[in-house]
């Protein structure tokens, strides 16, 4: 025992006199020791990084697409859950409104069953991130960065797979007559050196689509808050609006902008824009933003694109323009089919203010507005019709022609055409078997408005002027093109006077029952997912 003792008091001694006199050789024979493991390691973590993301790659686009909002929009509810809004303790929102909210800000939708000014400046924040991050142009870029990632690697592979096939046979000695190699090493070399530099093109060509799209993004944010804030600083009236309702100018400048630009239409006042409706330069500056992030944003992008190749020289920017269709981003589109599309959004506004103006320009709903400030709004509820649903007049007072009219802007997709391009024509779409099975988005709406007619069924009874079909038909189009318009609901329009019956500056689906509001959470998701249904009802024949 005593040798033991002895042994160990020398080993420490000469241990510690060694690492006391050759310090830094010591650090170093631990780096040199230490190093094997930290290769070791990060050759397992990457391997296990590449493993699940070819296993997540693999995966139905739609299912991760799914899986992407209903996670953000759950972590979304706890945030706005755990946050406290700014009329706690009188008055807290109930969790199946608050995860409605996050649902519907997730997803763009701004339907809205809780007044606006409710939230508090945090839930403000959140929600504001919900929206940009729910975004068209953002999942977009997210769905650019995954595919840029998963098509380098499989390229790369290819061009190794097959740049020299027959070098490998020379190798193995399987080839006899040498002239014959020399000439197939050639042409394989130049093969390899052709694919390898189209490969990297076509790399470089979507690093530089990337930083172009984040560009994009980050100018019309920064660009648009600003705009706001000045604009807000400048004007009295607009400053004392937002005096009143006890809201920032930074607050509401990036809340609007985020929200214009992703199309959700949340405003943070219980009014919407209705109450800026005679601040025209206001409405002005927000037109821009809800057409280039909504259905102008392909052309806007191939327009940028073209610029940018004209001033910088740059071959990427000609390989974005010349092969749009090889990259997989659904947003980069030719440029006939960007012009047609231009022509058809400018189409649409033009006859809807057309027919705007000319049932509405004397009406209740523009009335103590002038004629710039009412041609002004009412451009602005037009453009705003197709996916924006920021309104300055109240849709329960519109004829009910602007209301069908509505209905059917809200229901076309973004990127609608009236005009057909040549790749169009020739373009064919593979079916499956189970496309046969699906049924056409009409067909689901009238699924979604029939159970909602039955869960409120009573209501259609007992209160029929706000309960009535052309209102639940128009919310859940709404809901289904992640608009936003609303009727609301008005205690004067019901037969049944009630004392206790207080009017709420909220959505219509503020006043239906849990089954109703749980079907249009289901109708915003389908509708934020309806570009993967474009096949069905194909099995119907209608003549």
């Amino acid at each position: 025992m005593a040798n033991l003792v002895r042994l160990a008091h020398k080993f420490f001694n000469t241990k510690s006199a060694s690492f006391s006199h050759h310090s830094f050789y010591s650090s170093s024979e631990l780096a040199t020791r230490l190093k094997p493991f930290f290769n070791s390691s990060r050759t397992i973590f990457c391997s296990s990084f590449s493993y699940f993301r070819a296993r997540i790659f693999k995966l139905n686009p739609f299912w991760i697409q799914l899986h992407y909002f209903v996670v953000v929009s759950v972590v979304g509810f706890l945030a706005l859950k755990l946050s406290k809004p700014k009329t706690a303790p009188s008055f807290i929102p109930k969790d199946l409104d608050l995860f409605f909210t996050s649902v519907s800000a997730t997803t763009v939708s701004s339907m809205a069953t809780i007044e606006m000014e409710v939230f508090s400046n945090t839930q403000l924040a959140i929600l504001t991130i919900l929206m940009f991050i729910g975004g068209e142009v953002f999942t977009s870029f997210l769905g650019l960065q995954f595919m840029s990632v998963t098509k380098n690697g499989q390229e790369n592979k290819d061009v190794s797979a097959n740049s020299d096939p027959e070098l490998n046979q020379v190798e193995l000695g399987f080839v006899n007559n040498p002239q014959i190699v020399d000439e197939k090493q050639d042409t394989n070399l130049e093969f390899g050196i052709k694919s390898l530099s189209n490969v990297h093109l076509k790399q470089n060509s979507i690093k530089f689509l990337n930083r172009v799209v984040l560009c994009y993004l980050l100018i019309f944010h920064l660009g648009g808050s600003t705009s706001i804030s000045l604009y807000i600083l400048l004007v009295p009236s607009a400053r004392e609006v937002l005096k009143e309702k006890g809201l920032q100018v930074q607050i509401f400048s990036v809340f609007t902008t985020v929200s214009t630009f992703t199309n959700t239409g949340y405003i943070p006042t219980n009014e919407n824009m209705a109450v800026f409706n005679k601040n025209s330069g206001l409405l002005l500056l927000l037109v821009p933003l809800v057409l280039f992030g909504n259905t102008l944003y392909a052309p806007c992008l191939r327009f940028v694109i073209w610029v940018l190749e004209i001033v910088t020289k740059r071959e990427e920017f000609g390989y974005l323009l010349k092969n749009f269709g090889e990259l997989g981003y659904s947003h980069l589109l030719s440029s006939m089919h960007c012009l047609c599309l231009a022509a058809t959004v400018l189409g649409f506004i033009l006859v809807q203010l057309i027919l705007f103006c000319s049932l509405e320009w004397n009406s209740e709903a523009l009335n103590g507005l002038h004629s710039y400030q009412k041609l002004v709004g009412s451009l602005f509820q037009v453009v705003s019709s197709r996916h924006s649903g920021e309104n300055v007049v109240d849709l329960s007072i519109l004829s009910p022609a602007i209301l069908v009219l509505f209905i059917v802007m809200m229901y076309l997709p973004p990127y609608t055409s009236f005009f057909t391009t040549a790749e169009e024509k020739s373009k064919k779409t593979k079916t499956k078997l189970v496309d046969y099975f699906l049924l056409s988005k009409l067909s689901y709406l009238a699924i979604f408005i029939i159970l909602i007619c039955i869960t409120e069924r009573e209501k259609l009874k007992e209160d029929p002027l706000n309960f009535n079909v052309l209102n639940i038909t128009l919310e859940t189009v709404s809901a289904y093109g992640n608009v936003g318009f609303s009727t609301g609901y008005s205690c004067k329009r019901r037969l049944n006077h009630d004392s206790y019956c207080e009017d709420k500056c909220f959505g219509f689906v503020g006043r239906w029952g849990n089954k109703g509001k749980i079907i249009l959470i289901v109708v915003m998701f389908f509708g934020r997912l309806k570009n993967f249904g474009k096949t069905g009802g194909g099995a119907w024949k209608l003549s």
